[in-house]
C-alpha cells in the first residue's frame, strides 16, 4: 500500500547535486479552494418572465381572433335575418300596391347583399309596375241588408218548434241560414240541435224508421254532444238493424243482437216487428234448427228461453218436448216390492248351531 502511495505522488527534478528535489515556492492564492463557477439566477428569471408574456400574448392574440370572428359572424347572421325580413315585406307591399316602398326595400336589400336571390327580379318587376297607370274605383252603393225575411222565418221556426213540428221547424231554420248565414247564429244553432235531436228520436220510437232516425241524431251531434238517452236509442236502432240484416241467413248472429236490443229496448220496431218480437222468433228458428241437426240439449235450452218471450207453436212445443225426453232420459226406479233372493251357502260347508247357554236357578 506504501509503494502505491508513493508512486501515485509527484517527482521533483533534482538539483545539481542530486541529493534533495527541488519544489517551486507555494504561493498563498494556491493554497484556497476552487469554487464552480455558477450561472446568475437573474438571468433565468428573467427568461422564464419572458416566456410566461409571450405566451399571454399570443393566448390573447389567440382570443381576440377567435372574438372578431364570432362577431363577424353573428353581425352576417343578423344581416340575413333583416335582409329576409325586408325582402318578405317588399313581397307584401307589392301585393297591396305599395310599389314605393316595395323599391326602397329591394334597393336596401341589394345594396347589402347583391346576389340575395330574387331580390332583383322583383326589384324589375316593381319598376314595371310603377309606371302602369292604375284606373280609379269607382265607389259601389252597398245596399242595406233586409233582415225582415230571415226574422218571419226565425218566428216561424219557434212556432213550429213550439207544436213539435220538427220537419217543419227545421225548413224554417233552412231559409234563416240561406236568407242571412249570420243572423242570431248562436240562437239558430241552438234551435238547430233541438229540431235535429227531437226529430231523430221520433223517427226511431214512432215512426220505425231506424235508418232516419240515426241519419238525424248524427246531424244533432254536430252542434252538440248528445244525451244519454238519445245515444242509447241510436246504439239500439244500429244493433237492430244489424240483427235483422242477419235474419234467415244466421239465427245464431240475429239471436245475439236482438237479445241486447231487446233487453233495453223491447218495444223498438222498423215498422214489421219489435225487437221482443224478433227475438222471440228468433229463439224458436234456432230451436229448430238445433232440434234438425240432432242437438237435442242445445235446442231445449233454446226453447226454453223462447218460452220466456211468447208461447211455443204445437211443432216447437213438440220438438221441446222430445229434446227434453232424449237429452235428459228419466232414471230408472226400483219397485219395493221385488224379493231379494238371500244366497244360500254350500252345501259342504261346515255349519254350526248355537247352544242355548243354561240359565242360572236361585
Amino acid at each position: 500500500m506504501s509503494e502505491e502511495i508513493e508512486n501515485t505522488q509527484p517527482h521533483a527534478p533534482a538539483d545539481g547535486n542530486g541529493t534533495q528535489p527541488t519544489t517551486p515556492p507555494i504561493k498563498e492564492s494556491d493554497t484556497q479552494p476552487i469554487k464552480p463557477v455558477k450561472p446568475s439566477r437573474w438571468k433565468s428569471t428573467l427568461i422564464g418572465i419572458l416566456g410566461f408574456l409571450l405566451l399571454i400574448g399570443l393566448g390573447g392574440f389567440g382570443g381576440y381572433a377567435s372574438g372578431v370572428g364570432a362577431r363577424q359572424n353573428a353581425e352576417q347572421s343578423i344581416l340575413a335575418q333583416q335582409l329576409t325580413e325586408q325582402f318578405s315585406f317588399a313581397i307584401v307591399d307589392i301585393e297591396f300596391g305599395r310599389y314605393e316602398n316595395a323599391r326602397q326595400r329591394l334597393e336596401f336589400i341589394i345594396s347589402k347583399d347583391p346576389n340575395f336571390p330574387g331580390a332583383r327580379e322583383k326589384l324589375t318587376e316593381v319598376l314595371v309596375l310603377s309606371t302602369i297607370p292604375t284606373a280609379t274605383p269607382v265607389p259601389t252603393v252597398t245596399a242595406t241588408p233586409d233582415f225582415s225575411g230571415a226574422e218571419s222565418a226565425f218566428a216561424r221556426a219557434q212556432e213550429l218548434i213550439r207544436a213539435q213540428d220538427w220537419a217543419g221547424a227545421l225548413t224554417a231554420l233552412d231559409t234563416i241560414r240561406k236568407l242571412d248565414p249570420n243572423y242570431k247564429t248562436a240562437q239558430v244553432d241552438g234551435m238547430y240541435y233541438f229540431a235535429l235531436r227531437n226529430y231523430g228520436n221520433a223517427l226511431i220510437t214512432q215512426q220505425g224508421n231506424l235508418e232516419g232516425g240515426i241519419y238525424y241524431l248524427t246531424l244533432a251531434e254536430r252542434f252538440g254532444p248528445l244525451d244519454n238517452t238519445s245515444i242509447g236509442l241510436r246504439d239500439g236502432a244500429r244493433a237492430y238493424l244489424t240483427g235483422a240484416s242477419f235474419w234467415e241467413l244466421d239465427w245464431v248472429q240475429a239471436v245475439e243482437y236482438f237479445s241486447q236490443v231487446a233487453a233495453g229496448w223491447p218495444s223498438l220496431w222498423d215498422g214489421t216487428m219489435t225487437a221482443g218480437q224478433r227475438y222471440f222468433t228468433a229463439l224458436v228458428s234456432l230451436g229448430d234448427e238445433l232440434f234438425t241437426k240432432e242437438d237435442y240439449c242445445g235446442a231445449y235450452d233454446v226453447y226454453q228461453k223462447a218460452a220466456a218471450y211468447g208461447q211455443l207453436n204445437g211443432t216447437s212445443a213438440n220438438n221441446s218436448a222430445e229434446a227434453f225426453t232424449i237429452c235428459y232420459p228419466a232414471t230408472p226406479t226400483v219397485d219395493p216390492n221385488t224379493l231379494i233372493t238371500p244366497t244360500v251357502p254350500p252345501t259342504d260347508a261346515p255349519t254350526e248351531s248355537p247352544t242355548a247357554e243354561p240359565t242360572a236357578t236361585p
